[in-house]
């Protein structure tokens, strides 16, 4: 059997830049080279697009732009093509393409405009599709979404930069619907970024200050008491989800700093709940990714409270794939190595 070329895309203009990295370096590390053929396209943080052909370490420290090599290089949207056009000394040269994986995350990657990208070039990628990633990526569009369906999340309101000019009427309208504390987050960001903890009314301005500095557009989320659970799901039409995984965050609250940069955050596989409790989440999981309209993989969290009743924290459609990550973790205690978890990835989305 002939191999597949795999494109990985790595890097982004995001907040999320350096979490790529990470994540895309243990993706290539894993990726049965008896399978496929794997061509690697990195993204500068200020959007700049190169096939890169240097060892993955350099990917790991983010050194790889610099060190090289690079060429400029872009996924072409002619459908002909179906795959990276190369700018070397002589004019575009066309590497083909079979599947793309894009290791992305936050704005610019996981929120659908690269899946759009894709379905423009007609290539399979893997991964949700464009609706599915934009509307997980909003997370004022997933509360409805999942309100729609009954699926219990936290209560929630929304709230608009504008809004800051009248900001007073703004406090008195979250503070009646939610209460203090309450958690502030920007709508279209990814892996906490943005998201702090409003204890009362000044603390309320600062937080929507910073949540407004990564989007327009911010949600507000009554504060959830209880343990902090994941839950890997996979598949297409009938999708699988895994045993779960809890997370005991070394700060507050699982923020950037806890899920990237602290190693003090306790993870526990399988999560220190009751069987009942867990065949909840996994049924919420499942119901959720296909309310969603998700496919191929989504990470879906979850608090579990004291009483046995559980409420969906948020999904990522392109969860972190790093060494300390649930994801793959949660996949491998599921009976799944690494290698196959990516094999699989790219042929759900080949099956597609």
């Amino acid at each position: 059997m002939s191999k597949k070329s795999l494109a990985v895309v790595f890097g982004g203009a995001s907040s999320e830049y350096e979490v790529s990295l990470s994540s895309s370096s243990s993706v290539i590390s894993n990726i049965p080279e008896d399978l496929y053929h794997v061509i690697l396209i990195g993204i500068s943080k200020d959007g700049r697009w190169f096939h890169y052909t240097g060892p993955v370490e350099h990917i790991r420290d983010g050194s790889w732009l610099e060190k090289g090599p690079v060429c400029p290089a872009v996924i072409s949207p002619d459908r002909s093509h179906k795959g990276i056009l190369e700018l070397d000394g002589d004019g575009w040269r066309l590497l083909k393409v079979d599947v793309v994986f894009p290791v992305l995350h936050g704005r610019n990657g996981e929120d659908g405009t690269i899946q759009g990208l894709l379905e423009l070039a007609d290539i399979p990628y893997v991964g949700c599709g464009v609706t599915a990633s934009a509307m997980c990526m909003d997370k004022a569009i997933t509360h409805t979404m999942l309100d729609l369906a009954g699926i219990p999340t936290a209560r929630w309101a929304r709230a608009d930069v504008a809004e800051m000019e009248r900001f007073d009427e703004l406090e008195q309208r979250l503070s009646s619907q939610l209460g203090y504390p309450m958690f502030i987050k920007p709508a279209n960001a990814g892996s906490s970024v943005g998201i702090s903890k409003a204890r009362d009314k000044a603390s309320l301005r600062a937080a929507l200050e910073l949540a407004f500095r990564h989007d327009k557009k911010a949600v507000a989320e009554e504060t959830i008491t209880g343990r902090e659970v994941e839950c890997a799901v996979m598949g297409n039409g009938q999708p699988f989800a895994s045993i779960l995984g809890e997370i005991v965050p070394c700060n507050e609250f699982y923020d950037y700093e806890a899920k990237y940069q602290n190693d003090a955050t306790e993870l526990y596989v399988p999560a220190r709940v009751s069987e009942e409790e867990s065949t909840l989440v996994r049924e919420l999981a499942v119901a959720a990714f296909k309310v969603l309209g998700c496919r191929g993989m989504c990470r879906i969290d979850f608090f579990v409270r004291e009483d046995g009743s559980v409420i969906l924290n948020e999904p990522n459609t392109i969860p972190g794939f790093t060494n300390i990550s649930m994801y793959p973790k949660l996949m491998q205690a599921s009976g799944m190595t690494y290698s196959q978890l990516i094999d699989r990835l790219v042929r759900l989305a080949l099956d597609r």
